[in-house]
């Protein structure tokens, strides 16, 4: 008989675990022994700060990133065909949403193994949800180009979409280079485009912001170097030029 895989949510922000993991994600972990991860030195640490386990040092993890090729997947996920459970970790919040653990999740579809998510924190649902614009339709499009005029391209592109189809767009982006996104954003979309940005969700210093980029422009804001994703919508009525 063959294992689970399962999909563990982590944390968003530092010292959160009992407030966003649920009670019967602590004991799903308690019950494995097994995991993928992206970073094991991250992950061990996670599944440590949960504290049911009486020796992490006893557990085994191993690596499933961006570079994992398709080929180590029957190595990796062996112990399901020998009868025992797996649980992929994310780096941040829920594994196979921006994230490489959806190549275990097809790899068990293909091979019919039984996979269960677990409740946990999405920045990007979160965002979503916190931001009034349209989660009827929505789109994530992961990271915009680093190049400054290949951003503005992808920009502009999006916003033109998100008028056309009423949909919010939706991306992340390394801390680091928060600020010069912003930039990007308020010189490329029309001044009525809503643009929300919701940093280090969950965490004490939350900060959830959303209006127009005129707003944005007339009082702009620095971000500090933490995780944020953005999301804007374009009005679908033509209403001019800036």
């Amino acid at each position: 008989m063959k294992g689970k895989l399962f999909l563990l949510p982590t944390i968003l922000a530092d010292e959160t675990q009992l407030e966003v993991i649920p009670a019967s994600v602590r004991e799903t972990i308690k019950s494995l022994s097994y995991f993928l991860c992206e970073n094991v030195r991250t992950a061990r640490r996670y599944v440590s700060s949960l504290k049911v386990h009486a020796s992490v040092e006893a557990l085994h993890f191993e690596l499933l990133d961006k570079d994992t090729l398709p080929e180590t997947l029957p190595e990796l996920l062996a112990p399901i065909f020998k009868g025992g459970n797996i649980g992929i970790l994310s780096e941040s919040g829920c594994p196979g949403i921006a994230d490489p653990g959806a190549l275990a999740v097809a790899y068990a579809h293909q091979n019919n193994i039984e996979v269960v998510p677990l409740v946990g924190p999405s920045s990007i649902l979160l965002a979503l949800m916190a931001s009034g614009l349209n989660g009827q339709r929505f789109a994530f499009h992961g990271y915009l180009p680093v190049d400054a005029k290949e951003a503005a391209t992808s920009i502009k592109a999006l916003e033109r979409e998100s008028k056309e189809k009423n949909q919010t767009q939706i991306f992340i982006e390394t801390p680091y280079r928060n600020n010069a996104i912003m930039s990007h954003l308020t010189k490329s979309l029309r001044h009525d485009t809503k643009l929300c940005v919701a940093a280090n969700l969950t965490s004490k210093t939350e900060k959830i912001i959303c209006k127009e980029i005129i707003q944005w422009i007339n009082k702009p804001i620095t971000l500090e170097k933490v995780p944020a994703v953005f999301l804007f919508l374009a009005i679908s009525q033509d209403v001019g030029n800036r």
